[in-house]
């Protein structure tokens, strides 16, 4: 059986991918933990293990009350 990656990495490298391919830039709001858990169809939990994989890559920062964002400068690692 061929490895199946797990999904919260799958929707942090989609993520990523937008952000490197310039889709997404600095400061620009990601969507909410909700539209993503429903777009995917995974776990708010799932979602958010996703936005802490993005920030600890340092693609991410988050405001609390306000949502997760884009870090700047990020794009080009």
């Amino acid at each position: 059986m061929p490895y199946e990656q797990a999904e919260y990495r799958r929707i942090a490298d989609l993520i990523t991918e937008r952000i490197k391919s310039g889709e997404l830039k600095a400061h620009d709001k990601l969507p909410s933990t909700s539209e993503l858990s429903e777009e995917h169809h995974v776990s708010w939990a799932t979602v958010n293990r996703a936005f802490g994989l993005l920030h600890d890559r340092g693609l991410v920062y988050g405001r609390q009350g306000k949502g997760v964002f884009v870090a700047e400068g990020r794009d080009s690692k």
